[in-house]
């Protein structure tokens, strides 16, 4: 393995948003690198900067570090105050247009006497490719979304499937309906920039001779497997805290964005094992007042403890969108608990969690797995519907919320989950499977596991090939099977 000093020392550098799904999984991977003696430092724009450096209570912003990862920002092409949120397609459209040039300026500035092995990159910045290549650096890319969901758009947009019809077979994936389907893959997509930026990336994959995922190989076998022949695809997840696998000495290099309600853990320490039901639906979504209603309604009628992440907007919308009823506090103030953000991953190990009602974000799906928790999927947009489609019938670990004929989720249809989750004929499985896939993942990730001999592979490769690699040219990535033996991973570029 190659020594942090002396001529053999390997920089690394990744780049990637702020979002907190973002972030924390480069994060964790980076401190994977690091701990194998490689340099590693973490690039994104100055504004994300600021929010990690306050989220981190770091103030020497010019030596600026996360656990021995360097940290340097970029601009974006915006003032500091513009509001980036208001309008995300317009602002990664023209991130996806100054990025590349930021980012290679960045690039000459601090590298100029240190030769640069690698840019680590994710789908939402895919543009980093092309400051890569510029500066004659291989790249890889760490896939933040399932496996499963990288094959689907890999054939999606290089046309390799049928997509028109009510049904889609895939190699190595369930049966698809259209709302099993990502979100940026329908005719009702309004984030044009968002598909066309993954269009052009599927359609070049060529520009990574990496590709690696945040998941491991015994959850997603099938359509790992599928991918073998045509773009393969390295895990290396789950990408989440240390203590969610059992490795309770290590530290987590992950940043909180949002400040969480540690009070919360109080509260749960005073309620039954395995009687919580845990509610939350990510940073971004804001559910409307109809559907807001059905779940209060719900989580009242079952009688259970509840602990509910509420995000609230910051301007009150006029339907009522994101709030709760006004009855629901005061009645149910001795039943459950409503906070603005909780420690999510210290919550799901906790012992009076009994299930998890989730949008299904992909970091939220690795840590209940992680967690052993059953899961109640109730997605919104993005890779949420295909992840829900995995947690039911994939990894069967859940059950999905369906809306009524109406389009809306009823009460009645949200209680008769729950009730199923938490003493249904299926019950016991749920249970069993749960426990089985977090065995498996914290299997995956020690010593000899399958994402542990993915990461050895990756950097063992940067390492023997470390005297050629500027200038890029082609080569082939190398891949594992798991406990069946290796797998064929040839890299087409």
């Amino acid at each position: 393995m190659a020594s942090k000093e002396g001529k053999e020392a390997i920089h690394l550098l990744m780049v990637t948003l702020t979002a907190q799904g973002h972030l924390n999984p480069m994060l964790r991977l980076g401190k994977r690198l690091l701990d194998l003696g490689l340099h590693v430092t973490l690039a994104t724009t100055e504004i994300g900067g600021l929010r990690m450096l306050k989220a981190a209570a770091i103030t020497n912003t010019t030596a600026a570090a996360i656990s021995g990862i360097r940290l340097l920002f970029f601009p974006d092409g915006f003032s500091l105050d513009y509001n980036r949120g208001a309008n995300l397609d317009h602002y990664m459209e023209s991130l996806s247009k100054t990025g590349p040039g930021s980012l290679s300026n960045l690039i000459k500035q601090h590298y100029q006497t240190t030769k640069l092995a690698c840019i680590i990159t994710n789908p939402f910045v895919s543009w980093a490719a092309d400051a890569a290549s510029e500066n004659g650096v291989p790249c890889a890319m760490l896939w933040i979304q399932p496996c499963s969901l990288y094959a689907i758009y890999y054939r999606f947009y290089n046309k390799l499937n049928q997509f028109d019809t009510c049904t889609i077979e895939l190699p190595g994936l369930p049966l698809l309906h259209a709302d099993d389907l990502p979100s940026f893959l329908l005719p009702s997509n309004s984030f044009g920039g968002v598909s066309r930026m993954l269009s052009d990336m599927f359609r070049s994959m060529k520009k990574h001779k990496w590709v690696l995922a945040n998941s491991f190989f015994e959850l997603e076998k099938k359509a790992i497997e599928s991918m073998s022949e045509l773009c393969p695809i390295l895990p290396v997840g789950p990408l989440v805290p240390p203590s969610l696998l059992g490795q309770h000495q290590a530290l987590d290099v992950g940043i909180e964005i949002q400040k969480p309600d540690e009070t919360s853990l109080e509260w749960l320490n005073k309620q039954s094992p395995a009687s919580v039901i845990y509610v939350s639906f990510g940073s971004m979504a804001v559910l409307s007042a109809k559907v807001t209603e059905a779940i209060a309604t719900a989580l009242k009628n079952t009688n259970h403890p509840f602990l509910w992440v509420v995000k609230r907007p910051e301007v009150p919308s006029a339907d009522g969108a994101g709030e709760l009823p006004l009855w629901f506090e005061e009645e149910t103030k001795t039943q459950g608990r409503v906070v603005p953000w909780s420690p999510q991953t210290k919550v799901l190990s906790h012992p009076s969690i009994a299930c998890f009602i989730t949008h299904c974000g992909w970091n939220s799906v690795l840590e209940t797995l992680a967690a052993g928790v059953p899961v109640i999927a109730y997605p919104q947009w993005s890779d949420q519907p295909t992840n829900a489609k995995l947690v039911v019938d994939v990894f069967k670990v859940g059950l999905r919320i369906k809306p009524g004929p109406d389009g809306v989720v009823s009460n009645a249809g949200i209680e008769e989950c729950i009730n199923q989750v938490l003493s249904g004929p299926d019950f016991e499985e749920l249970k069993k499977n749960a426990a089985v896939l977090k065995q498996a993942a914290r299997e995956a990730v020690t010593t000899a596991g399958s994402s542990d001999r993915n990461i050895l592979l990756f950097v063992n490769e940067i390492a023997s090939s470390c005297s050629s690699l500027v200038g890029g040219g082609s080569g082939s990535g190398s891949g594992d099977g798991g406990s069946g033996g290796p797998l064929k991973m040839n890299i087409i570029l």
